[in-house]
């Protein structure tokens, strides 16, 4: 500290993005491929109002919740009437669409080029964004923590209880009367304000938003960090997040061509030894040492 406050800055955005989809995955079971596309959305929103409207924070991160809960509202309301394989290529192809759009709006995203260009003001008016970091990385913890109670409290609701009876049985859950198709479109709709949060953040804290924040390999390695943590906990979706980035940056500073090995090789190993039987293993051994 403070050289790592921008590390832990990213950890603490991308914990909030990969808790959103933990939402999508483990506890409504949508595949989806294409959930950068909220992120991206709540990105670009949160750097246009601040570059042409007003550079307050506070507000940029509301403009970037609207916008990733109305990308993820309408999409949601086509997308949900599919399951399966069907599901998981749609979800591809509207963050492709979204991609389109964005690079071909130059006036308001940028381009290739990226938006830039915005100067966010005082975070409650008073705070200054310093060079250190240090107050963005206070501020992205703060909302964190934040979007981590709301999403508990709403998974341990009985409407998160319906939404996980979804995952394991849309039949039952139907035949119990439970509006299925409205109750996925809910938790997709909140899913999608958090990852709109989360780029939000991610474009206040770098003053720069790019194209790659709407891309597939974006929404791929968010997946791969929700797999590395265990998806269905939400605590996972922040150990995954942590545990890929400070790999990543330790690795790549070490071999920046070959660390995606070291990634893959980590991955391998949570598949073949998923976390919960590893802990039951080790359990058991500590408990029959002497």
């Amino acid at each position: 500290m403070p050289d790592q406050l921008g590390l832990l800055t990213r950890i603490f955005i991308v914990g909030l993005f990969v808790l959103s989809l933990d939402l999508v995955v483990g506890i409504a079971g949508l595949a989806t491929l294409g959930h950068a596309a909220m992120f991206g959305t709540g990105a670009y929103a949160a750097g246009v109002f601040a570059l042409h409207v007003a550079p307050d924070p506070l507000l940029g991160l509301g403009i970037g919740l609207v916008a990733g809960a109305l990308l993820a509202g309408l999409s949601g309301a086509f997308l949900l009437r599919y399951q399966g394989f069907t599901f998981l290529m749609l979800t591809v192809a509207v963050s492709q669409l979204v991609l389109s759009v964005a690079h071909k709006a130059r006036g308001w995203t940028g381009g290739d080029d990226g938006l830039s260009g915005y100067t966010m003001g005082p975070l409650l008016g008073r705070f200054e964004f310093d060079l250190e970091g240090r107050v963005a990385a206070y501020y992205a913890l703060a909302i964190l923590v934040l979007g981590f109670y709301v999403a508990r409290r709403l998974v341990d609701s009985p409407f998160g209880l319906a939404v996980r009876g979804i995952h394991e049985s849309r039949a039952r859950m139907a035949a119990l009367g439970t509006p299925v198709y409205r109750r996925l479109l809910a938790i997709y709709t909140v899913a999608g304000a958090l990852a709109g949060v989360a780029g939000a953040l991610s474009a206040q804290t770098t003053a720069v938003v790019g194209l790659d924040s709407l891309s597939f390999a974006l929404s791929a390695e968010v997946l791969v960090m929700l797999i590395l943590g265990g998806a269905g906990r939400l605590t996972g979706a922040l150990v995954g997040a942590a545990v890929f980035l400070v790999l990543h940056h330790t690795a790549s500073s070490i071999n920046p061509y070959h660390w995606l090995f070291i990634v893959g090789g980590l991955l391998m190993l949570v598949v073949l030894f998923p976390p919960a039987q590893a802990l039951a293993w080790m359990r058991k051994r500590l408990g029959g040492a002497p």
